[in-house]
């Protein structure tokens, strides 16, 4: 399902969404859609449930209700190692998200585009083949001497590759703004900027920096809110509290991440008892 789509079904369910209206002075919940990878759901020490306080986009709705009289509930989609094009296809594959999340979204906010930063040893396209691969027995073998020899070749090469190109990054992370602008124009819209990562899975770290710079100016460029989380996680890469594996964040980050997302969402006129 692509665009056009999104734009026949919005224009068949809105109806029904917009007559929805406070009862009696009660006040409604709202609804903010978050469409991420791994750093939405994983703490320091291992994954967690959706629904831990904890959790970033969870502190962020707590901190949305806390600025309002209305309860916020936030809704999330996301998988380990999603790109900003896993997003693009989840909002437009999945019934679940452009048949009833997006729809009723109050905001909208994408968690991706850090995992496409990461360096890679091999192109995409070979990497992600690997799934492919049978019979069975013969995949997990390429998976294993991948994982093992991928490190030491970005160690010795720097990191040829990305996860996913910075042009590719760009133009679906643009998809995405111009299906959510278009399916809830008014709704207010952030996306998490590239994390620092300290991983020995992924050795190379001199494309971070040109993955910020990216962002922040294809932020400047569609006019969308960036949470920049670097301030918050490299004083735990100096502590020790974050994940040894270098990449997921510890809870202070998380609490902080979601009350930059809060914010960024209330300056654009987020209002939970409208």
């Amino acid at each position: 399902m692509g665009l056009p789509s999104l734009v026949a079904y919005h224009r068949a369910a809105s109806v029904g969404r917009n007559s929805v209206r406070p009862i009696g002075g009660v006040p409604v919940t709202r609804h903010v859609l978050v469409v991420a990878d791994s750093l939405a759901f994983h703490g320091p020490a291992q994954p967690e449930v959706p629904g831990d306080p904890r959790l970033w986009p969870n502190v962020m709705a707590a901190a949305l209700a806390a600025a309002s009289d209305a309860a916020v509930e936030a809704h999330l989609v996301a998988r380990p190692g999603w790109t900003s094009r896993d997003a693009w296809w989840a909002l437009t594959k999945d019934p679940n998200i452009w048949g009833a999340e997006l729809p009723r979204a109050d905001a909208v906010v994408f968690g991706v585009g850090g995992m496409d930063q990461l360096p890679a040893a091999v192109p995409t396209y070979l990497r992600e083949g690997i799934a492919f691969v049978r019979p069975g027995s013969l995949r997990r073998q390429i998976r294993q001497r991948y994982l093992a020899a991928a490190p030491h070749v970005m160690r010795a090469t720097g990191g040829p590759f990305r996860q996913l190109p910075q042009s590719a990054t760009d133009r679906y992370l643009s998809r995405c703004v111009e299906a959510v602008r278009y399916v809830r124009p008014t709704a207010p819209l952030a996306v998490l900027g590239p994390a620092p990562f300290r991983a020995a899975a992924y050795p190379a770290l001199h494309g971070h920096a040109a993955a910020v710079h990216a962002a922040r100016r294809w932020a400047i460029a569609t006019n969308v809110a960036l949470v920049e989380p670097s301030r918050h996680i490299l004083p735990t890469f100096r502590d020790g509290s974050c994940n040894p594996d270098g990449m997921h964040w510890a809870w202070s980050v998380h609490d902080a991440v979601g009350r930059d997302f809060a914010a960024a969402l209330l300056a654009q006129g987020f209002a939970a008892g409208d």
